[in-house]
């Protein structure tokens, strides 16, 4: 096992290192006070508390054929370190190691629901789909795309931000770090059940 793979186990794990990009131009990042809440009603098929993932659930995000969410990534270069063990728990989420400043796509037509900073994930995005009925998590990112704002419909494969080691990253070994979870009732609508993204990535995200 790499130096670089044991100290992303120490934090949040792992993937393959591809070609770097250029670095773009520097922006300004939020800081941990700078939390944009979340739009929009809670969606209409959601009962009490729907906390369960039902197969019914698995085949529709399986219909949102689902895009590997950085750049240059195949999905046969994904490892599935979902059930990995972490401080405090189950990891339920992918970390996909590249070089700083890779591009971050999105994995689904998507609402951008929630921009902030913190010491954990440090730069994250929470987006849900145009039915919420689901919600993904990119952490861990250097900076947005110049301009993105809560609310905004972004197009699967859209540039969303940029790989880094915001939050407890290893400062050493940028990556991407995605979880995907059945939207939740509720304020807290980006709190629901996690669900393995490992075999849902229909489409990569390959560089032209």
């Amino acid at each position: 096992m790499t130096a670089a793979l044991l100290s992303v186990l120490a934090a949040c794990s792992a993937s393959r290192v591809v070609r770097p990009t250029v670095a773009p131009e520097p922006e300004s990042s939020p800081s941990a006070s700078a939390v944009r809440w979340p739009i929009g009603p809670t969606p209409a098929h959601a009962g009490p508390r729907d906390t369960r993932v039902s197969t019914d659930d698995l085949d529709a995000l399986w219909q949102r054929q689902l895009m590997v969410p950085v750049e240059g990534i195949p999905r046969g270069a994904l490892r599935d370190d979902y059930t990995a063990k972490r401080t405090a728990g189950m990891h339920r989420a992918l970390d996909i190691l590249a070089p700083r400043y890779t591009a971050v796509v999105a994995s689904d037509d998507l609402v951008i629901g929630r921009l902030f900073s913190g010491p954990v994930g440090g730069i994250v995005i929470y987006a849900y789909d145009p039915e919420q009925r689901f919600v993904y998590y990119y952490a861990h990112l250097q900076r947005y795309r110049k301009g993105l704002a809560v609310g905004d419909r972004v197009a699967k494969g859209s540039v969303i931000g940029y790989v880094g080691t915001t939050g407890n990253a290893p400062p050493d070994t940028p990556h991407l770090h995605f979880q995907v979870m059945k939207r939740a009732v509720g304020r807290a609508w980006w709190d629901g059940p996690a669900i393995n993204p490992f075999s849902f990535f229909a489409l990569d995200a390959l560089r032209p």
